[in-house]
């Protein structure tokens, strides 16, 4: 199966990234897949920029969150029939031209793929550092499979996954609970190395509010699964 033969969905979750998202559409234009912006309720140009850049856009009216984001593309890619979704920042720190090591993973068979920056952080400031890896052991021992970088949101996922696996998160703790779900099914997690980037743009992260919905989400799903 060649790259161009997979029907592929590159969705994009933007918030306020009008000075990056640009970019990073424009990076993924020589894999001519299909590239869909969700823009999550942003006060600037956000839709304006992505839509310059060749990016189909799918505006939100109101902030609702990452994950809430995120699943209006998974819903759209299954409701047109993708095979696969890949999924990537908007920020500019996931390198659009590492994509076709996820394609490599999925023809290789893995029905999901997480970008894994830990083997070689570089730039990953020592605080972010020090809670990826906490968070990684922790959600790695409850899926029961080794997932190096559980925060990255750089990903590919089968369609019959997407179609199957919903979280109940709508902010960033989402993509932590879609790992802990899909690992729940006994799917594999691939991880593929990708490279460190991190840029002087603002992050959207809040790391108390964040990690607090974090530890609500592992709260709830330990109760759901009565791990």
């Amino acid at each position: 199966m060649s790259a161009l033969s997979i029907r592929l969905l590159v969705v994009i979750p933007a918030y306020n990234a009008a000075r990056t998202v640009g970019e990073v559409v424009s990076g993924l234009a020589a894999f001519q897949h299909d590239v869909l912006v969700v823009d999550d309720g942003s006060r600037d140009g956000t839709a304006e920029a992505a839509s310059r850049a060749g990016a189909r856009v799918v505006r939100l009216e109101r902030n609702q969150g990452k994950g809430r984001a995120l699943q209006r593309g998974f819903d759209l890619a299954v409701r047109e029939g993708f095979d696969a979704v890949a999924t990537l920042d908007a920020d500019g720190q996931h390198a659009p031209d590492e994509l076709p090591r996820f394609l490599d993973a999925f023809r290789n068979g893995a029905r999901v793929a997480v970008g894994n920056r830990m083997r070689h952080p570089g730039e990953m400031p020592l605080l972010r550092r020090l809670t990826n890896r906490f968070m990684s052991r922790l959600l790695s021992r409850l899926a029961g499979q080794p997932i190096p970088d559980t925060q990255n949101g750089f990903r590919l996922y089968a369609a019959e996954i997407i179609r199957e696996v919903r979280t109940r998160s709508g902010g960033f703790a989402a993509e932590s609970e879609m790992l802990l779900r899909i690992a729940a099914r006994g799917i594999p997690i691939a991880s593929v190395p990708v490279s460190s980037l991190y840029r002087s743009e603002h992050s959207a992260i809040q790391p108390c509010i964040d990690t607090l919905h974090f530890f609500r989400m592992l709260r709830e799903f330990r109760k759901e699964s009565k791990i």
